[in-house]
């Protein structure tokens, strides 16, 4: 069901990570990511590709920067880079979303190997860096996935930033020197392990275009140097605040549960996210959250290196946690190595199922080392009914099986007809734009909510969605995947179902809800806070983009 359309839509320029034929350094090899949002809020996605450079560099005029894509509602993208300011070079990695002055136009924060940067949306198709002035930049580190989310509840949006490697080029070994610098008997990168690791960043959104960092206040900083990649937030014990996933590279990950007074407490260990099925440490790459199994709770899935299956974590009443990778069939994760991740209905039957970006990290052992392609194809998982992740075996010319060596996944669906599309940040090539030609076409609802109390984005805020016998839930969610943030918008795939019953949102303000009944599906609708249904609309069918 999917057709890589980039080049076609206008997607066709490189973002560059190193090298393509060999990684000297660990830096080279992370990649960047991928930030949805509709900056001008016209209705259609619009779409940031981060950048980062090489260490041998480029000519000034040459040098690749971060692309700001505009949504031209036709299915084509015009490159808005120049026009909108946020066409910055260097080692860029990360970027997430949100309306951090709550006046109804989203800003964007783009992390990098040295100073990060905060962009503001001015609401008139352009950007500014306030970087400086909100204090966001001051330490600069190797920041690579990063989030925002009201974790105080006082309707602005605070920052996390996960920082990865204590990392200075001129200090580490060259490849091969040590234990730690070979794989599989090669000469690879060093690190992650055998380098110094770094503490992640907590920033209070002090209103005003201020931030202060509270990681050590709100116990950020005591869970000490790790090496952590993406971030995840979201409500895992159902209290209504917001808690933070970290997926964490050669490390136990991190489960940052929100005390509710400003502060976290460490839980990953305890719920049982820290590991894996037998215990041991994994290289963490890519994070989501979804209702797998349809009980109303949070599930998590966490992608990992190469011979290491990927971790589906199914939440029980208790609120911890069991890897079930195995059982649910999705183990041949384990065959590739995953960065990015998406949950999608993309079949649109109620059950939301799951995309992964592969790509191996070292170049250079492809040809030495049996079964470890650089490039490699995509994972798409149907969710049979909440039993079983089945790996779709599509057709030979599907995009799902073109091999790229990828990092960022960002889900949304660009040309507004009704099924999720997925765009992916490839290694030293153009980006891949799988548009989702779905046959099920009219059973969903997609919603986009806007905080009055809450903040504006929404993000933090719960939806349930009964239709028949079904109760869907999702959550408004900045970050996730690998340092990159889906479409802000939820999108619900009905099934056989013609309406939804009831929807309920659960705004991240305290005793804020909202419920709508009898909703017709085939939609798209704006719900405000405190005012139910405030705008409307139908897919644009005839809007499917080239072919």
């Amino acid at each position: 069901m999917f057709v890589d359309v980039a080049e076609e839509a206008g997607l066709s320029d490189v973002f560059y990570c190193g090298r393509d034929d060999r990684k000297d350094y660990i830096l080279e090899a992370i990649g960047p990511g991928v930030a949805l949002l509709d900056y001008d809020r016209d209705g259609f996605l619009d779409a940031f590709f981060v950048s980062g450079t090489t260490l041998e560099g480029f000519p000034p005029s040459e040098a690749p920067s971060n692309h700001l894509y505009r949504n031209n509602g036709d299915g084509t993208f015009t490159n808005a880079t120049e026009t909108t300011g946020v066409g910055r070079t260097g080692w860029g990695h990360g970027a997430c979303v949100g309306d951090i002055d709550n006046d109804g136009f989203d800003d964007l924060f783009v992390t990098y190997f040295g100073q990060n940067a905060l962009y503001r949306n001015t609401g008139l198709g352009s950007f500014t860096d306030i970087t400086t002035e909100a204090d966001v930049g001051r330490a600069a580190k190797w920041s690579v996935g990063c989030a925002f989310l009201d974790y105080d509840l006082d309707g602005h949006l605070d920052l996390f930033v996960a920082n990865y490697v204590a990392f200075e080029i001129d200090r580490v070994p060259r490849r091969g020197v040590s234990p730690t610098c070979q794989w599989m008997g090669q000469a690879v990168a060093c690190g992650p392990r055998g380098l110094p690791g770094e503490t992640d960043q907590l920033f209070r959104n002090l209103g005003g275009g201020r931030f202060e960092d509270v990681s050590e206040k709100a116990g950020i900083a005591s869970v000490g140097d790790r090496y952590s990649l993406s971030v995840t937030p979201l409500d895992y014990n159902l209290d209504g605040w917001p808690d933070i996933y970290v997926a964490v590279d050669s490390q136990a990950s991190i489960l940052l549960e929100n005390r509710r007074n400003g502060t976290f407490e460490e839980m990953a260990l305890f719920a049982g996210v820290a590991l894996d099925e037998n215990g041991d440490v994994q290289a963490g790459m890519g994070s989501a959250a979804a209702d797998l199994d349809g009980d109303g709770r949070l599930d998590i899935i966490k992608t990992n290196f190469i011979q290491e299956a990927s971790n589906v974590y199914i939440s029980s009443a208790s609120s911890t946690f069991e890897d079930r990778v195995h059982t649910l069939g999705a183990g041949v994760s384990a065959r590739y190595m995953g960065w990015g991740v998406g949950a999608l209905d993309y079949d649109l039957d109620s059950w939301p199922d799951i995309i992964v970006a592969n790509g191996h990290t070292y170049p250079e052992i492809e040809g030495l080392v049996p079964d470890n392609p650089y490039r490699q194809q995509r994972l798409l998982y149907r969710n049979v009914a909440g039993r079983r992740l089945e790996p779709v075996n599509p057709p030979a010319d599907s995009a799902i099986l073109a091999a790229h060596s990828s990092r960022g996944l960002a889900v949304g669906d660009y040309d507004n007809d009704g099924d999720p599309d997925v765009f992916v940040n490839n290694m030293n090539e153009r980006p891949s734009l799988l548009r989702n030609d779905s046959p099920a076409a009219g059973s969903f609802l997609t919603l986009r909510l806007v905080g009055t109390q809450s903040n504006r984005s929404a993000i933090g805020a719960r939806v349930s969605v009964r239709a028949g016998d079904r109760v869907l839930v999702q959550e408004v969610r900045s970050g996730s995947s690998f340092l990159s943030s889906h479409d802000l918008r939820l999108h619900f795939g009905l099934g056989g179902s013609t309406k939804a019953d009831v929807v309920t949102i659960d705004w991240p303000l305290e005793s804020s809800t909202d419920t709508i009944s009898d909703v017709a599906s085939g939609q798209f609708l704006d719900i405000t806070e405190g005012s139910g249904i405030t705008a409307r609309s139908q897919p644009s069918h005839a809007k499917r983009g080239p072919d």
